[in-house]
Protein backbone atom coordinates (compact mmCIF):
# COMPACT_ATOMS: atom_id res chain seq x y z
CA UNK A 1 0.00 0.00 0.00
CA UNK A 2 1.53 3.36 -0.97
CA UNK A 3 2.03 5.92 1.78
CA UNK A 4 -0.79 8.44 2.24
CA UNK A 5 -0.26 11.61 0.30
CA UNK A 6 -1.70 15.06 0.02
CA UNK A 7 -1.82 16.59 -3.45
CA UNK A 8 0.14 13.80 -5.05
CA UNK A 9 1.41 15.04 -8.41
CA UNK A 10 3.25 13.29 -11.19
CA UNK A 11 5.39 15.55 -13.36
CA UNK A 12 4.04 15.66 -16.87
CA UNK A 13 4.04 18.11 -19.72
CA UNK A 14 0.64 19.07 -20.97
CA UNK A 15 -0.42 21.88 -23.33
CA UNK A 16 -2.96 24.29 -21.93
CA UNK A 17 -5.91 25.39 -24.01
CA UNK A 18 -7.55 28.81 -24.21
CA UNK A 19 -10.40 28.84 -21.70
CA UNK A 20 -12.44 32.01 -21.55
CA UNK A 21 -13.38 33.91 -18.39
CA UNK A 22 -15.34 36.65 -20.12
CA UNK A 23 -18.76 36.25 -21.68
CA UNK A 24 -18.57 34.09 -24.78
CA UNK A 25 -20.82 32.19 -27.11
CA UNK A 26 -21.18 28.43 -27.29
CA UNK A 27 -20.46 27.71 -30.91
CA UNK A 28 -18.02 24.81 -31.11
CA UNK A 29 -19.37 21.29 -31.42
CA UNK A 30 -17.91 18.18 -29.90
CA UNK A 31 -16.38 15.31 -31.83
CA UNK A 32 -17.55 11.94 -30.56
CA UNK A 33 -15.24 8.93 -30.50
CA UNK A 34 -16.21 6.36 -33.11
CA UNK A 35 -14.64 3.46 -31.25
CA UNK A 36 -16.38 1.77 -28.33
CA UNK A 37 -14.69 0.82 -25.08
CA UNK A 38 -14.35 -2.84 -24.31
CA UNK A 39 -16.77 -4.15 -21.71
CA UNK A 40 -15.91 -7.33 -19.86
CA UNK A 41 -18.30 -10.21 -20.44
CA UNK A 42 -20.84 -10.48 -17.65
CA UNK A 43 -19.89 -7.14 -16.10
CA UNK A 44 -22.69 -5.48 -14.17
CA UNK A 45 -23.99 -2.01 -14.93
CA UNK A 46 -23.48 0.71 -12.34
CA UNK A 47 -26.60 2.52 -11.13
CA UNK A 48 -28.46 0.75 -13.94
CA UNK A 49 -26.82 3.00 -16.52
CA UNK A 50 -26.13 1.87 -20.06
CA UNK A 51 -23.40 4.49 -20.38
CA UNK A 52 -21.58 7.40 -18.77
CA UNK A 53 -20.76 10.19 -21.21
CA UNK A 54 -17.35 11.74 -20.62
CA UNK A 55 -16.03 14.89 -22.26
CA UNK A 56 -12.45 16.14 -22.58
CA UNK A 57 -10.12 18.04 -24.90
CA UNK A 58 -7.72 16.18 -27.21
CA UNK A 59 -4.88 17.95 -25.47
CA UNK A 60 -2.20 16.90 -22.99
CA UNK A 61 -3.61 19.14 -20.28
CA UNK A 62 -6.27 16.45 -20.16
CA UNK A 63 -3.74 13.63 -19.85
CA UNK A 64 -5.76 11.85 -17.16
CA UNK A 65 -8.69 11.52 -19.55
CA UNK A 66 -6.46 10.64 -22.50
CA UNK A 67 -4.55 7.93 -20.67
CA UNK A 68 -7.60 6.64 -18.80
CA UNK A 69 -9.40 6.26 -22.10
CA UNK A 70 -6.44 4.68 -23.90
CA UNK A 71 -5.65 2.19 -21.15
CA UNK A 72 -9.30 1.33 -20.44
CA UNK A 73 -9.03 2.37 -16.79
CA UNK A 74 -12.36 4.21 -16.69
CA UNK A 75 -14.13 1.34 -18.42
CA UNK A 76 -12.70 -1.13 -15.94
CA UNK A 77 -14.20 0.82 -13.03
CA UNK A 78 -17.54 1.28 -14.78
CA UNK A 79 -18.00 -2.45 -15.36
CA UNK A 80 -20.98 -3.13 -17.63
CA UNK A 81 -21.76 0.57 -18.02
CA UNK A 82 -20.11 1.84 -21.20
CA UNK A 83 -17.69 4.77 -21.02
CA UNK A 84 -18.57 6.98 -24.00
CA UNK A 85 -16.16 9.77 -24.87
CA UNK A 86 -16.64 13.09 -26.66
CA UNK A 87 -13.86 15.54 -27.48
CA UNK A 88 -14.21 19.33 -27.42
CA UNK A 89 -12.12 22.12 -28.84
CA UNK A 90 -13.16 24.82 -26.36
CA UNK A 91 -14.44 25.12 -22.81
CA UNK A 92 -17.68 26.92 -23.66
CA UNK A 93 -18.81 24.13 -25.99
CA UNK A 94 -18.18 21.54 -23.30
CA UNK A 95 -20.18 23.58 -20.78
CA UNK A 96 -22.97 23.82 -23.32
CA UNK A 97 -22.93 20.04 -23.74
CA UNK A 98 -23.06 19.56 -19.98
CA UNK A 99 -25.96 22.00 -19.70
CA UNK A 100 -27.81 20.22 -22.50
CA UNK A 101 -27.25 16.79 -20.97
CA UNK A 102 -25.07 15.59 -23.85
CA UNK A 103 -22.28 14.68 -21.44
CA UNK A 104 -22.37 13.78 -17.74
CA UNK A 105 -18.79 14.35 -16.61
CA UNK A 106 -16.00 16.40 -18.15
CA UNK A 107 -12.38 17.49 -17.92
CA UNK A 108 -12.14 21.27 -18.26
CA UNK A 109 -10.10 24.32 -17.32
CA UNK A 110 -10.76 26.71 -14.44
CA UNK A 111 -12.15 29.62 -16.43
CA UNK A 112 -15.09 27.85 -18.13
CA UNK A 113 -15.81 26.01 -14.89
CA UNK A 114 -16.17 29.36 -13.12
CA UNK A 115 -18.26 30.74 -15.99
CA UNK A 116 -20.49 27.69 -16.17
CA UNK A 117 -21.10 27.75 -12.45
CA UNK A 118 -21.82 31.48 -12.14
CA UNK A 119 -23.96 31.73 -15.28
CA UNK A 120 -26.24 29.00 -13.97
CA UNK A 121 -26.41 30.69 -10.54
CA UNK A 122 -24.63 27.69 -9.09
CA UNK A 123 -27.29 25.23 -10.22
CA UNK A 124 -25.71 23.15 -12.97
CA UNK A 125 -22.18 21.89 -12.36
CA UNK A 126 -19.85 20.93 -9.55
CA UNK A 127 -16.08 20.51 -9.58
CA UNK A 128 -15.44 17.04 -8.18
CA UNK A 129 -11.70 16.59 -8.65
CA UNK A 130 -8.43 17.91 -9.94
CA UNK A 131 -6.44 16.77 -12.94
CA UNK A 132 -3.50 19.00 -13.90
CA UNK A 133 -1.33 21.88 -12.72
CA UNK A 134 1.26 24.12 -14.34
CA UNK A 135 2.67 24.23 -17.87
CA UNK A 136 2.43 27.96 -18.66
CA UNK A 137 5.46 30.07 -19.57
CA UNK A 138 6.53 33.49 -20.72
CA UNK A 139 8.74 32.86 -23.76
CA UNK A 140 10.49 35.82 -25.38
CA UNK A 141 12.82 36.80 -28.19
CA UNK A 142 16.19 36.90 -26.37
CA UNK A 143 17.51 39.49 -28.84
CA UNK A 144 14.81 41.97 -27.79
CA UNK A 145 14.10 40.98 -24.18
CA UNK A 146 16.88 40.02 -21.78
CA UNK A 147 15.19 40.67 -18.43
CA UNK A 148 11.69 40.92 -16.95
CA UNK A 149 11.96 44.71 -16.97
CA UNK A 150 12.55 44.60 -20.73
CA UNK A 151 9.03 43.25 -21.26
CA UNK A 152 7.69 46.78 -20.74
CA UNK A 153 6.99 48.42 -24.09
CA UNK A 154 7.01 45.12 -25.97
CA UNK A 155 4.31 43.12 -27.76
CA UNK A 156 3.36 39.98 -25.84
CA UNK A 157 0.86 37.44 -27.11
CA UNK A 158 -1.77 35.68 -25.02
CA UNK A 159 -4.22 33.12 -26.43
CA UNK A 160 -7.50 35.02 -26.05
CA UNK A 161 -9.09 38.00 -24.32
CA UNK A 162 -10.04 36.95 -20.81
CA UNK A 163 -8.68 33.43 -21.09
CA UNK A 164 -6.68 31.85 -18.26
CA UNK A 165 -3.26 32.94 -19.54
CA UNK A 166 -4.48 36.39 -20.56
CA UNK A 167 -5.70 37.02 -17.03
CA UNK A 168 -2.45 35.68 -15.56
CA UNK A 169 -0.33 37.99 -17.73
CA UNK A 170 -2.50 41.04 -17.00
CA UNK A 171 -2.25 40.32 -13.29
CA UNK A 172 1.53 39.87 -13.49
CA UNK A 173 1.90 43.17 -15.39
CA UNK A 174 -0.28 45.00 -12.87
CA UNK A 175 1.79 43.65 -9.99
CA UNK A 176 4.86 45.16 -11.68
CA UNK A 177 3.11 48.54 -11.66
CA UNK A 178 2.38 48.62 -15.39
CA UNK A 179 -0.90 49.99 -16.70
CA UNK A 180 -2.67 48.00 -19.41
CA UNK A 181 -6.25 48.40 -20.64
CA UNK A 182 -7.63 44.88 -20.36
CA UNK A 183 -10.09 45.14 -23.23
CA UNK A 184 -7.82 46.75 -25.85
CA UNK A 185 -4.55 45.30 -24.60
CA UNK A 186 -2.91 48.72 -24.96
CA UNK A 187 -0.68 50.26 -22.35
CA UNK A 188 2.78 49.96 -20.85
CA UNK A 189 2.99 46.58 -22.55
CA UNK A 190 0.95 45.62 -25.63
CA UNK A 191 -1.10 42.46 -25.18
CA UNK A 192 -1.71 40.82 -28.55
CA UNK A 193 -4.46 38.20 -28.40
CA UNK A 194 -3.33 35.45 -30.76
CA UNK A 195 -4.57 31.92 -31.34
CA UNK A 196 -2.02 29.40 -30.07
CA UNK A 197 -1.98 27.75 -33.48
CA UNK A 198 -0.54 30.85 -35.15
CA UNK A 199 1.56 32.25 -32.28
CA UNK A 200 4.76 30.50 -33.51
CA UNK A 201 4.33 32.06 -36.95
CA UNK A 202 3.68 35.46 -35.38
CA UNK A 203 6.88 35.05 -33.39
CA UNK A 204 8.90 34.08 -36.48
CA UNK A 205 7.55 37.07 -38.41
CA UNK A 206 8.51 39.46 -35.61
CA UNK A 207 4.97 40.73 -35.08
CA UNK A 208 5.23 39.74 -31.40
CA UNK A 209 8.22 39.89 -29.08
CA UNK A 210 7.11 37.03 -26.85
CA UNK A 211 4.12 35.18 -25.50
CA UNK A 212 2.57 34.07 -22.20
CA UNK A 213 1.36 30.69 -23.37
CA UNK A 214 0.72 27.08 -22.38
CA UNK A 215 2.48 24.00 -23.58
CA UNK A 216 3.10 22.85 -26.24
CA UNK A 217 3.08 26.38 -27.71
CA UNK A 218 5.85 27.41 -25.31
CA UNK A 219 8.08 24.55 -26.47
CA UNK A 220 7.32 25.38 -30.10
CA UNK A 221 8.52 28.95 -29.49
CA UNK A 222 11.67 27.67 -27.82
CA UNK A 223 12.29 25.50 -30.87
CA UNK A 224 12.13 28.70 -32.93
CA UNK A 225 14.85 30.30 -30.82
CA UNK A 226 12.75 31.73 -28.01
CA UNK A 227 13.85 31.77 -24.37
CA UNK A 228 11.77 30.93 -21.31
CA UNK A 229 11.91 34.10 -19.24
CA UNK A 230 9.39 33.04 -16.60
CA UNK A 231 7.54 29.88 -15.61
CA UNK A 232 4.14 30.81 -14.17
CA UNK A 233 4.49 28.01 -11.63
CA UNK A 234 7.16 30.10 -9.91
CA UNK A 235 4.49 32.68 -9.06
CA UNK A 236 2.34 30.24 -7.09
CA UNK A 237 2.72 28.65 -3.64
CA UNK A 238 4.40 25.25 -3.96
CA UNK A 239 4.57 25.99 -7.71
CA UNK A 240 1.03 24.61 -8.14
CA UNK A 241 -1.99 26.18 -9.82
CA UNK A 242 -5.01 24.57 -11.41
CA UNK A 243 -5.30 24.23 -15.17
CA UNK A 244 -7.68 21.26 -15.47
CA UNK A 245 -10.51 20.05 -13.23
CA UNK A 246 -13.16 17.34 -13.36
CA UNK A 247 -16.75 18.60 -13.43
CA UNK A 248 -20.10 16.83 -13.27
CA UNK A 249 -23.68 17.80 -13.93
CA UNK A 250 -25.31 18.27 -10.52
CA UNK A 251 -28.38 16.21 -11.40
CA UNK A 252 -26.15 13.33 -12.54
CA UNK A 253 -24.17 13.45 -9.31
CA UNK A 254 -27.38 13.32 -7.29
CA UNK A 255 -29.00 10.52 -9.28
CA UNK A 256 -25.92 8.36 -10.01
CA UNK A 257 -23.36 8.73 -7.20
CA UNK A 258 -21.89 5.25 -7.73
CA UNK A 259 -21.16 6.02 -11.38
CA UNK A 260 -19.46 9.27 -10.39
CA UNK A 261 -17.34 7.42 -7.83
CA UNK A 262 -16.40 4.87 -10.47
CA UNK A 263 -15.11 7.57 -12.82
CA UNK A 264 -13.22 9.20 -9.95
CA UNK A 265 -11.65 5.85 -9.04
CA UNK A 266 -10.60 5.57 -12.65
CA UNK A 267 -9.07 9.06 -12.51
CA UNK A 268 -7.17 8.36 -9.28
CA UNK A 269 -5.90 5.04 -10.60
CA UNK A 270 -4.93 6.66 -13.90
CA UNK A 271 -2.93 9.37 -12.15
CA UNK A 272 -1.19 6.72 -10.05
CA UNK A 273 -0.39 4.73 -13.21
CA UNK A 274 0.95 7.86 -14.90
CA UNK A 275 3.19 8.53 -11.92
CA UNK A 276 4.49 4.97 -11.90
CA UNK A 277 4.88 4.66 -15.68
CA UNK A 278 5.73 8.13 -17.06
CA UNK A 279 7.24 6.88 -20.31
CA UNK A 280 4.33 4.56 -21.10
CA UNK A 281 1.87 7.24 -20.03
CA UNK A 282 3.42 9.80 -22.36
CA UNK A 283 3.18 7.34 -25.25
CA UNK A 284 -0.41 6.42 -24.34
CA UNK A 285 -1.47 10.06 -24.18
CA UNK A 286 0.14 10.82 -27.53
CA UNK A 287 -1.45 7.73 -29.10
CA UNK A 288 -4.88 8.83 -27.89
CA UNK A 289 -4.21 12.34 -29.18
CA UNK A 290 -3.58 10.86 -32.60
CA UNK A 291 -6.75 8.76 -32.38
CA UNK A 292 -8.84 11.76 -31.31
CA UNK A 293 -7.38 14.52 -33.46
CA UNK A 294 -5.61 12.64 -36.23
CA UNK A 295 -2.23 14.07 -35.27
CA UNK A 296 0.31 13.13 -32.64
CA UNK A 297 2.80 15.60 -31.18
CA UNK A 298 6.37 15.32 -32.53
CA UNK A 299 9.02 14.24 -30.05
CA UNK A 300 10.80 17.62 -30.11
CA UNK A 301 7.61 19.23 -28.80
CA UNK A 302 6.15 16.40 -26.72
CA UNK A 303 9.27 15.56 -24.72
CA UNK A 304 10.12 19.02 -23.31
CA UNK A 305 6.45 19.86 -22.77
CA UNK A 306 5.85 16.62 -20.87
CA UNK A 307 8.20 17.72 -18.09
CA UNK A 308 6.45 20.93 -17.10
CA UNK A 309 3.00 19.85 -15.92
CA UNK A 310 1.76 17.78 -13.03
CA UNK A 311 -1.22 15.51 -12.94
CA UNK A 312 -2.96 15.69 -9.59
CA UNK A 313 -6.08 14.46 -7.82
CA UNK A 314 -6.21 17.71 -5.86
CA UNK A 315 -8.29 20.46 -7.53
CA UNK A 316 -6.08 23.11 -5.86
CA UNK A 317 -9.20 25.01 -4.84
CA UNK A 318 -7.42 28.00 -3.34
CA UNK A 319 -5.77 28.76 -6.69
CA UNK A 320 -9.13 28.66 -8.49
CA UNK A 321 -10.39 31.43 -6.23
CA UNK A 322 -7.17 33.37 -6.76
CA UNK A 323 -7.50 33.09 -10.55
CA UNK A 324 -11.06 34.41 -10.32
CA UNK A 325 -9.84 37.32 -8.18
CA UNK A 326 -7.20 38.16 -10.77
CA UNK A 327 -9.89 38.38 -13.47
CA UNK A 328 -11.99 40.63 -11.23
CA UNK A 329 -9.03 42.96 -10.63
CA UNK A 330 -8.39 43.12 -14.37
CA UNK A 331 -11.99 44.19 -14.95
CA UNK A 332 -12.84 41.08 -16.96
CA UNK A 333 -15.18 39.44 -14.46
CA UNK A 334 -17.66 40.58 -11.84
CA UNK A 335 -16.94 39.21 -8.39
CA UNK A 336 -18.33 35.65 -8.50
CA UNK A 337 -19.84 33.75 -5.60
CA UNK A 338 -18.00 30.44 -5.81
CA UNK A 339 -19.39 28.93 -2.63
CA UNK A 340 -20.67 25.47 -3.47
CA UNK A 341 -18.69 25.10 -6.70
CA UNK A 342 -16.89 22.07 -5.22
CA UNK A 343 -18.21 18.75 -4.01
CA UNK A 344 -15.14 16.75 -3.08
CA UNK A 345 -16.95 14.21 -0.91
CA UNK A 346 -16.98 11.48 -3.60
CA UNK A 347 -13.29 12.04 -4.38
CA UNK A 348 -12.29 12.00 -0.74
CA UNK A 349 -14.23 8.78 -0.26
CA UNK A 350 -12.25 7.26 -3.12
CA UNK A 351 -8.94 8.61 -1.78
CA UNK A 352 -9.55 7.28 1.71
CA UNK A 353 -10.43 3.86 0.32
CA UNK A 354 -7.08 3.93 -1.51
CA UNK A 355 -5.23 4.83 1.68
CA UNK A 356 -4.54 8.38 0.59
CA UNK A 357 -5.11 11.76 2.21
CA UNK A 358 -8.26 13.74 1.47
CA UNK A 359 -8.09 17.05 -0.42
CA UNK A 360 -9.49 20.44 0.58
CA UNK A 361 -12.12 22.67 -1.04
CA UNK A 362 -10.77 25.95 0.44
CA UNK A 363 -14.16 26.68 1.96
CA UNK A 364 -15.88 26.61 -1.45
CA UNK A 365 -17.56 23.23 -1.05
CA UNK A 366 -21.21 22.29 -0.68
CA UNK A 367 -22.52 22.39 2.86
Amino acid sequence: MPAPRTRRAALLALPLLALTLGACGYGSESVENEGKAEIAAGAKKIDGLDSVRIGYFPNLTHATALVGNREGLFQKELGGTEAKYSQFNAGPSEIEALNAGSIDIGWIGPSPAINGYTKSAGKNLRIIGGSASGGVKLVVNPKKIKSLDDVKGKKIATPQLGNTQDVAFLNWAAERGWNVDAQSGKGDVSVVRTDNKITPDAYKSGSIDGAWVPEPTASKLVAEGGKVLLDEADLWPDKKFVITNIIVKQSFLKEHPKAVEAVLRGAVKTNAWIEKNPGKAKAAANAQLKADSGKALPAEVLDPAWKSIRTTDDPLAATLEAEADHAVKAGLLEKPDLRGIYDLRPLNKVLRAAGESPVDDAGLGVK
